[in-house]
């Protein structure tokens, strides 16, 4: 079975990929690491980079790329990332979603608590985090419409939506679970 996981940040995409590589034995692609590695690489920060992309497709396309091939050539495995479900188009397509409040909360209680490689700065405050949040949405909105034409944001796309907002990290996990093991059957 192959999983894409999308959806907006701090909602918990990751720490549910995790678990479900260890319930499942998948293996897990994670495009916004590598995203962020290479924007380290290049001294910049991931919402630098994202600006960026907003002219220069390159900085989405060696992802993108990537995502096309594991969709070809591999079976058995979660790719997280924004346009995942977009490019692996037969998979089973999971979206988590959250409030820009929530989700700000989230990442900066990981960044503050966790070791991470997310390559953000720490804001001042749970308000100023949530409005880089609304502007990293719009700037993957911008680029994403731009070069290939798709809202990843629009949940008609995907198999399952779930919101997290109000949901503690195993009842999400559960109903994620839940939903998979019934595509299994």
């Amino acid at each position: 079975m192959i999983i894409t996981l999308s959806g907006t940040s701090g909602a918990g995409k990751t720490t549910i990929a995790n678990r479900l590589v260890k319930e499942l034995g998948l293996n897990h692609y994670y495009m916004g690491g590598i995203r962020r590695k290479v924007a380290k690489e290049r001294g910049m920060t991931l919402d630098e980079f994202n600006k960026l992309g907003e002219k220069d497709p390159s900085t989405d396309k060696m992802v993108d790329d990537y995502l096309v091939k594991l969709g070809k050539t591999e079976d058995d495995f979660i790719a997280e990332g924004r346009t995942a479900a977009y490019f692996i188009p037969n998979s089973v397509k999971l979206y988590l979603k959250c409030n820009f409040m929530k989700g700000a909360e989230r990442i900066l209680t990981q960044l503050k608590t966790e070791e991470t490689e997310r390559n953000e700065d720490i804001s001042e405050s749970v308000e100023q985090k949530a409005e880089e949040l609304k502007k990293r949405l719009e700037s993957d909105k911008l680029r994403y419409m731009k070069f290939y034409g798709v809202d990843v944001y629009d949940e008609s796309m995907y198999d399952f939506v779930l919101d997290t907002t109000d949901l503690t990290k195993e009842e999400a996990y559960q109903n994620v679970l839940d939903y998979i093991k019934s595509r299994q059957k």
